[in-house]
């Protein structure tokens, strides 16, 4: 895998905090679109509102003429071209972004998926199949000069068409597909999910692992590994086995990715633990952002700004780019600069290949290989103990990420703190029964437009008051999957609220978002590096899922009224006793 040897030759390095300026490699090879003068004077120079525009721009000419033509530009001007003849530069040398793809249609889809019948209230229905013809829009195919000069393109060229979030990512991204590729099987469009899973597993076999997203300035971090949760809800659908028998040691060589590269020991009670964390070691801005990066670094003294840097890339590896989840214990708890991911041991990410895990030994049984099969169990258990042993917490009645430097468990609330019910990698059924305490205990069912993403407002995008579509899914699934058929009645609550959200904002704006402010009756989000985008790849989905598990029940009508903890419980006590009733 390119930048390996960089990587585990550095690892000891950065864990020793020797920060010297050129310790870390940069985020890829390429001199424009991931480190650089050129890059460097371009992104400072701020020639566009969102530094993502630059770094999706295909070159007109080779980059070795970009290159030469540029050097001689900042020799004559002293290193410091001026904005004007910079952005003359860049508009002969550079096309415009998104000229890469093309718009493309599924052929896989079809008017009238099955699971829109399921759903009672007209309205909603509707508003279903409205969703169902947005993956037409959000359809993206590539050129085939893509392929035939990759040089030329920040984007990774891939064989298959695929489903984008929208907006301004007109890529795809990693855990994003997951809940896009659940929203496309319900619209019955396997083919196309078989397609964008092909691309992923073409991606490990070339990398070593899936990249955050497909542009070459994200190669080197990932995102949450959901491959092979993609790859079970596939083969639900289409019993496929024959592509799983072809994929499985790809599927395979993704969570070694993991076990080599982002595991970490954690003693506890005499008893010392492996788990995951997220973790980039790799230098220099990231170039999607970069200037605010270098002017973030230029606030701390000059030694720590590459740890910032690699922080950062964890912070983005991690999906929740960025939340006060990776600011605890830091000098000043409100600042980005605060930013210490990789000292984290997050649960959700341990949930997720904990399942991973799971599947594996069952996909493996299902081949007849049994001895694998055994391998992935006993991985299984001793992650489910770790998770037991170091985020588990008894009293609170929840899972919480483990503070590595401080030795210490983060008590504040996040959804993800419940992933392994949704993971189902837990050990006590009665854990799901102190869960549905502990979100009550946090007030978190007060909230009538869906679960926030944190109680801390930093301005963040992964904070408090947005609300995004994944993290309801972890919750209401988590809890739905529960014995308790009061865990049941929350979990639908929960799905309304939510739904209702997504309905009201739609009818208002005729839009999806990437995420939703639930503190003024349900809005588009805020905060963070960028405006609030429409598309939206996993809105849609989560939508479509809640639809498709609910659609019976789920009414488009007005907002119920908040649903304080006591009065939650007097809600569910009439379905609760109907429950208990013999059948």
């Amino acid at each position: 895998m390119p930048g390996r040897t960089w990587e585990l030759g550095l690892l000891l390095l950065l864990e020793l905090g020797l920060r010297s300026q050129e310790a870390l490699p940069p985020p890829c090879e390429s001199e424009i679109y991931c480190h650089g003068e050129l890059l460097h004077q371009v992104q400072m120079a701020k020639l566009y509102q969102d530094d993502k525009q630059f770094v999706d721009m295909p070159l007109s000419v080779a980059p070795e003429q970009v290159l030469q033509t540029f050097t001689e530009l900042s020799r004559i001007h002293n290193h410091s071209i001026p904005r004007e003849q910079l952005q003359a530069f860049v508009q002969e040398h550079f096309r415009a972004k998104g000229q890469e793809l093309q718009p493309w249609t599924p052929a896989d889809w079809k008017d009238s998926p099955q699971f829109l019948q399921k759903i009672s209230d007209g309205k909603l229905r509707a508003w279903a199949g409205q969703l169902h013809q947005l993956w037409k829009k959000l359809g993206k195919k590539m050129k085939p000069e893509v392929l035939s000069h990759p040089e030329r393109f920040s984007l990774i060229y891939s064989d298959h068409p695929f489903i984008v979030p929208g907006g301004r990512f007109v890529e795809f991204y990693y855990w994003d597909s997951y809940w896009v590729m659940e929203g496309l099987l319900l619209s019955e469009m396997a083919e196309t999910v078989k397609g964008m899973l092909q691309n992923f597993l073409d991606l490990v076999k070339t990398y070593g692992h899936i990249p955050n997203g497909g542009r070459v300035y994200y190669l080197q971090r990932s995102q949450p590994p959901l491959l092979t949760l993609m790859m079970d809800r596939y083969l639900t659908h289409t019993n496929d086995t024959t592509f799983l028998q072809e994929n499985i040691e790809t599927l395979a060589l993704e969570l070694d990715f993991w076990t080599k590269n982002r595991t970490v020991s954690v003693s506890v009670g005499g008893k010392t633990y492996l788990l995951n964390r997220y973790y980039v070691p790799y230098g220099g801005p990231r170039p999607e952002s970069y200037s605010k990066d270098a002017e973030l670094a230029n606030t701390l003294p000059e030694g720590d700004r590459e740890a910032l840097w690699a922080e950062l890339k964890a912070g983005a590896e991690s999906g929740w780019d960025f939340s006060s989840r990776w600011l605890i214990g830091g000098p000043n708890p409100n600042s980005l600069s605060s930013i210490r991911t990789s000292k984290l041991v997050p649960v959700d990410l341990n949930a997720f290949l904990c399942q991973a895990e799971e599947l594996m030994s069952n996909f493996y049984s299902r081949l007849g290989n049994e001895s694998q099969a055994m391998k992935y169990r006993t991985l299984r258990a001793q992650h489910l103990a770790a998770l037991n042993a170091v985020l588990w917490d008894e009293e609170a009645g929840a899972w919480f990420d483990y503070d590595l430097e401080n030795k210490k468990k983060n008590g504040e609330f996040y959804p993800s703190n419940l992933t392994p019910l949704w993971a189902g990698c837990f050990s006590d059924p009665g854990m799901a029964d102190k869960a549905l305490k502990y979100l009550e205990d946090s007030q978190i069912l007060t909230y009538q437009y869906g679960i926030p993403t944190s109680l801390q407002k930093t301005g963040q995008q992964w904070d408090f008051p947005n609300a995004w579509a994944p993290l309801q899914d972890l919750v209401i699934r988590g809890l739905a999957k529960a014995a308790l058929p009061r865990a049941q009645e929350v979990a639908f609550q929960l799905a309304q609220n939510w739904i209702r959200t997504n309905f009201d904002v739609y009818s208002r704006k005729s839009a999806m978002y990437e995420k939703y402010d639930i503190s003024n009756g349900g809005q588009p989000g805020g905060g963070g590096e960028y405006e609030v985008q429409e598309g939206f790849g996993w809105t849609n989905g989560v939508v479509l899922m809640l639809l498709d598990r609910y659609g019976d029940r789920l009414t488009s009508g007005a907002q119920l009224a908040f649903l304080e903890p006591h009065c939650l419980a007097a809600t569910l006590l009439p379905s609760l006793l109907l429950s208990l009733l013999p059948r």
